[in-house]
């Protein structure tokens, strides 16, 4: 279960990095590949990190209450869990996965900066991704949160046949762009 928590990750790094290459060669835009990737990944690492900072901290300091890692017996539902650091967990997935909140924190940082910053569609991306492949097993995406708890119950990501779909899809996306991106070169030249 470890593994594929990495792995999912690791894919919302990948499409986030794949959607900014192909935003750049469209609109020759300045975005920040690198932010764009780490904004792909953010709102699984601001959900979780406690969790396991927790999890690794009950194995080191005596007295913790251990939680076994962090999986579908152990996270949802998040009613009834008796340990604060899972509520918190899921509280902070439901932020962290909201299109709603993504589109307030957009606002906001147009208002700041006077410009659309763009690397945070990494972000985007990873809610888009999730709806689909999440199922109501582990932690369904609450894309409308806090209006609605409305969520999708869809594939879940951890399945095999879905991984290797995903990692088929994203080498996909990404020699798109490189074809794409020697076409707009060669047009150049």
């Amino acid at each position: 279960m470890l593994y594929t928590i990495y792995m999912d990750i690791l894919a919302h790094g990948l499409w986030a990095g794949a959607a900014g290459k192909a935003a750049k060669l469209k609109e020759k835009s300045r975005i920040k590949l690198g932010i764009m990737v780490i904004f792909g990944i953010f709102p699984d690492f601001f959900a979780f990190a406690p969790a396991f900072i927790y999890m690794f901290a009950s194995y080191l300091i005596p007295g913790v209450p251990k939680i076994e890692h962090p999986g579908p017996t152990h996270m949802e539902p998040a009613t009834g869990n008796t340990l604060l650091i899972l509520n918190i967990t899921h509280n902070l997935y439901n932020i962290s996965h909201s299109i709603l909140i993504f589109f307030l924190v957009f606002l906001l940082a147009l208002a700041i900066f006077r410009r659309p910053i763009w690397e945070l569609s990494g972000w985007f991306v990873h809610i888009i991704m999730d709806i689909p492949s999440h199922s109501y097993d582990f932690f369904p995406t609450p894309f409308l949160w806090p209006v609605s708890e409305f969520k999708i119950n869809g594939i879940h990501w951890g399945e095999s046949w879905f991984m290797i779909l995903n990692y088929s899809l994203i080498i996909l996306a990404y020699l798109l762009v490189s074809f794409k991106k020697r076409n707009l070169t060669k047009k150049k030249a």
